[in-house]
């Protein structure tokens, strides 16, 4: 390719022996690392999906390759502009394909520094406006590299949760939509309006807005602060575990989505992340470390994020998690899923009688909440069911389980004596409450946001800067209190204290008691399967239904003027 690549250029710019040996070399040189990096970028494909070994080797060649390419082009762009025919649209891919290489590793990794260096790369293509000439060039092709581009740049502008930037964005996409069709009568057309919907609808999945004075939206960012969990009281009795690897699974009928993460997944993970720092600060490059060097510890769980996996995907990446999971580690499952419900009664009460979650079929033949088999006779096989986690069970595992069949998780059985908890999500929620199922469940919005979930469920859809923050503030100290019941409780199972000493466990488990209270508090909360669950249950009097910790919420609800939402009467022997 190369060679026929220079007899073209070569011809087309003159006669050949008129060309400098110096300047023939230069070209020579970037058609092979041209070529080598779109060999190893196309290879990127092959590696698997799973397991955290294999692809650092392989990352790092490209890497290496990509960054010798980029710099190459930036010293020789004159010889390259005049030999080469250069142009502009090709830096901006090469950009790209950096950018793209950032993100994946931030995808594989879970370092959350890696999204900012595909933010820097994707932010010069548009200030340098590479992209700009391809409009001219009669190749619907380009213009579609130039959409997907747009695309990418998206994600990670909502990932780092740049709204405003994501807002300039869609609205330069759409623009280059029109262009597109209007100009090339293509198929596709459907396809990029749908992605131009779906985002617009991600955007304004969250229920409340946070205003500065001049109504401007506040941007708030969940992910976890040098502030955010709870400190350990001195001499609190906790156990060692930390969690190391998380699989985020959604699976949910008709929720918000972009690109292949629900509004669930995406509030979820960012639930199990640190704030991003910056790169320049750490020395090595992505995947550059030697094998002898021990790596440093990784800030943030490794994660796996599922969109509508098959049950022998999700069982793949649950197992290759399980095997390279540390020692003195937790493993985290977060579902997110439409409930499986067993049909027809069963004699024995099983792991497998209860129903579970939905995994995908690979047919979309499924429609309504509620799936019911036509022989009752088996099980339900497009299900995860609580039996199919027992052998996981083997080590640490910390299950979140958010659907409208969460409570067949409640008749877990732990059979190897680890540590084992489940959270569950409220089966239902009250009538009265608007249905916000479709951008994302009220569940995950505590886990993730517990002030924002607070505030609409007392009506509440905005509120201004400076009484935001001193909810968060008093926020804060509720959670420190909730540390100290569960820690304090006599009656509490060990699980729940043995993965109390990781920061994103402890959060994810002061929010749910969080949640569980508020929730039982709440005037229109008034069924059981209005109410979250656990398994292994909390002592209800010493948590969920703690007098001092209602007193808090009625405290935090007479800030925002909303006491009238929740019921006075428990707290009458307080």
């Amino acid at each position: 390719r190369t060679e026929f690549a220079l007899k073209e250029i070569m011809s087309s710019g003159g006669a050949e022996d008129d060309i400098p040996q110096a300047e023939r070399k230069t070209v020579t040189d970037f058609c092979y690392l041209l070529d080598k990096s779109k060999q190893l970028f196309n290879g990127l494909r092959d590696l698997p999906q799973y397991g955290q070994k294999q692809w650092q080797s392989y990352f790092g060649r490209t890497f290496d390759v990509y960054t010798k390419l980029w710099k190459f082009q930036q010293q020789h762009r004159q010889v390259l502009d005049n030999r080469y025919g250069l142009k502009r649209w090709q830096i901006g891919e090469i950009a790209s394909k950096i950018g793209q290489l950032y993100y994946h590793y931030y995808l594989r990794t879970s370092e959350t520094s890696y999204l900012n260096e595909a933010f820097s790369f994707y932010s010069a293509i548009r200030q340098r406006s590479y992209y700009s000439q391809v409009n001219k060039e009669d190749r619907p092709e380009l213009v579609v590299k130039k959409l997907r581009y747009y695309a990418r740049f998206i994600v990670v502008c909502l990932l780092l949760n740049k709204m405003d930037v994501v807002k300039d964005l869609v609205k330069e996409l759409s623009d280059e939509i029109e262009d597109y069709t209007h100009r090339f009568n293509t198929e596709d057309q459907v396809e990029w309006n749908l992605v131009l919907q779906e985002v617009a609808a991600f955007i304004e999945a969250d229920p409340v807005m946070v205003l500065n004075d001049d109504n401007t939206i506040v941007i708030t960012s969940n992910r976890l602060s040098e502030t955010g969990a709870p400190l350990l009281e001195q001499g609190m009795i906790v156990g060692q575990l930390a969690l190391a690897d998380a699989l985020i699974i959604g699976n949910c009928n008709n929720q918000v989505k972009f690109s292949e993460l629900t509004i669930d997944m995406f509030r979820m993970l960012q639930a199990l992340e640190r704030e991003p720092m910056n790169l320049a600060s750490q020395m090595n490059k992505p995947g550059m470390q030697e094998s002898t060097e021990k790596p440093a510890r990784r800030e943030n769980p490794h994660k796996y994020l599922l969109y509508k996996p098959t049950f022998s995907q999700l069982y793949t990446f649950l197992a290759a998690s399980f095997k390279e999971l540390p020692a003195n580690s937790v493993l985290l499952i977060y579902l997110s899923a439409t409930g499986v419900f067993p049909s027809g009664r069963s004699d024995s009460e099983g792991p497998y009688d209860f129903g579970g979650v939905l995994t995908n079929s690979n047919r979309d033949i499924i429609n309504g909440d509620a799936i019911h088999k036509r022989n009752q006779a088996y099980k339900e096989m497009h299900c995860l069911h609580p039996g199919d986690l027992y052998p996981f069970t083997r080590k640490p595992l910390f299950i979140i389980v958010d659907s409208s069949n969460s409570v067949a998780y409640k008749n877990f059985t732990n059979l190897f004596g680890q540590p084992l908890v489940c959270l569950l999500s409220p089966t239902a929620y009250p009538k009265a409450l608007q249905d916000q199922s479709q951008r994302g469940s009220l569940f995950t919005l505590f886990l993730n946001n517990p002030l924002m979930a607070f505030l609409f469920v007392s009506g509440l859809s905005s509120m201004r800067r400076g009484l935001w923050e001193k909810c968060q503030d008093y926020l804060r100290k509720i959670n420190r209190d909730i540390a100290q019941l569960l820690t304090h409780s006599r009656s509490i199972d060990q699980s729940f204290l043995q993965f109390f000493g990781d920061e994103f466990l402890r959060l994810l488990l002061t929010r749910f008691v969080f949640c569980s209270a508020t929730m039982r508090m709440h005037k229109i909360f008034r069924e059981t399967r209005n109410y979250p669950e656990s398994y292994p249950q909390l002592p209800r009097d010493e948590t969920v239904e703690n007098p001092h910790l209602q007193k808090h919420i009625l405290e935090l609800a007479s800030i925002l003027d909303v006491r009238n939402v929740f019921l006075e009467n428990t707290l009458d022997d307080y």
